[in-house]
């Protein structure tokens, strides 16, 4: 817990000098009151009311629990760009104390709306937190949000200062582009990023690339066929060096092509999907690669939204969404790091029916 404290503390406070409580203690108090099942501001201050005295074993209280506008003003203010120093610092001592090793599997960035946090009149704008997941175990590596949703340049910022050395970093379409591209190689890891018409010219070589090597005959491919909840699926991966006419793309070396038929209810789907590799792999490894993108979406978003209803937040003025959801992120980590085999819903609810189980969430991050 005092880490944890010690992490707050690096916060920039933005409120006037004669703010009664302790910033670093409230913080700590919402990471506490969202392990235990909080949702909003006014329910991190029903439990801070209500574990007052425990509180107060942990962080200053010497003006009594903060109340809901307290909570409120507070994350209303802060900027976002200080919580998404401290989840870097707070990861950075998770994995410690995990004693896990950097970074070195894939590594998924995608973004999540945040889709009931808006004001009034703005529903066509929900705040956009951007991820950079670890697929390998499953925690989180960066968040940062997308000011006016500009995924683009949140994912290139989050990016910026890890150390991804070994890694595969795999995005959708969006980021398929050469900043992202040339990024990622900055940070020591190759890419795999899925290729759509926005990259119309390296899309239409990839394609006619492809079109060339199955006239040939040659073209090597692992296929994977399997069954579940009523629909069959199988899926077949080739890969081909960057072709000689391919534009200028940083670090290209190679292009994934993955062909999946669908059958659910009788009903036949087909599509075809393209990756750009900055190394080139057997067809069995890109398809590894790219089936562990949707970790992202299994592990991480859903989630947030079955565990924590991040959804159905309705935490709309200023700052307030954004800097909610990073806590949140914070809290499904620590859920995750700890060994009981407990799904994250019934660690949430020990955490806040049992003091003793309450504390040791905490202990084991030591």
């Amino acid at each position: 817990m005092e880490s944890l404290i010690w992490i707050f503390r690096e916060v920039r406070d933005p409120r006037d000098f004669n703010a009664q409580h302790d910033l670093p203690a409230m913080l700590f108090i919402a990471l506490a009151a969202t392990l235990c099942g909080a949702k909003s501001c006014v329910d991190i201050a029903d439990f801070a009311a209500a574990h007052e005295a425990m509180l107060a074993e942990i962080v200053d209280l010497k003006h009594g629990a903060p109340s809901h506008d307290s909570f409120s003003r507070v994350f209303r203010l802060l900027d976002p760009d200080e919580m998404a120093k401290v989840f870097a610092r707070f990861v950075a001592a998770l994995r410690e104390g995990l004693g896990l090793d950097p970074a070195n599997g894939v590594v998924a960035v995608d973004g999540k709306r945040l889709r009931r946090g808006y004001e009034r009149g703005r529903n066509c704008m929900p705040p956009l937190m951007v991820s950079v997941w670890d697929a390998e175990t499953r925690l989180s590596l960066a968040t940062r949000h997308a000011p006016d949703g500009n995924e683009v340049a949140a994912t290139l910022a989050a990016l910026k200062g890890l150390v991804l050395k070994g890694c595969t970093v795999i995005g959708d379409a969006l980021h398929c582009h050469p900043a992202m591209a040339a990024e990622v190689l900055q940070t020591g890891a190759d890419y795999a990023l899925k290729l759509k018409g926005n990259n119309a010219p390296l899309f239409a070589c990839a394609q006619a690339a492809f079109a060339t090597a199955d006239t040939r005959g040659k073209l090597n491919f692992h296929e994977e066929s399997d069954s579940d909840h009523g629909r069959q699926e199988r899926r077949r991966a080739s890969v081909i060096a960057r072709p000689t006419d391919a534009p200028t793309f940083p670090g290209l070396a190679a292009i994934a092509r993955i062909a999946t038929e669908r059958t659910a209810n009788g009903k036949l789907t087909k599509a075809t999907h393209y990756v750009a590799l900055s190394k080139r792999l057997s067809p069995q490894r890109a398809l590894e690669v790219t089936r562990t993108y949707w970790s992202v979406e299994n592990q991480l978003h859903w989630r947030l939204d079955v565990v924590f209803n991040e959804d159905d937040a309705r935490t709309r003025k200023n700052y307030g969404p954004q800097n909610l959801a990073v806590l949140r992120r914070m809290a499904l980590d620590i859920l995750r790091a700890h060994p009981d085999n407990r799904s994250a819903g019934r660690k949430m609810k020990l955490a806040a029916w049992s003091k003793e189980f309450f504390f040791n969430l905490f202990a084991h991050l030591r």
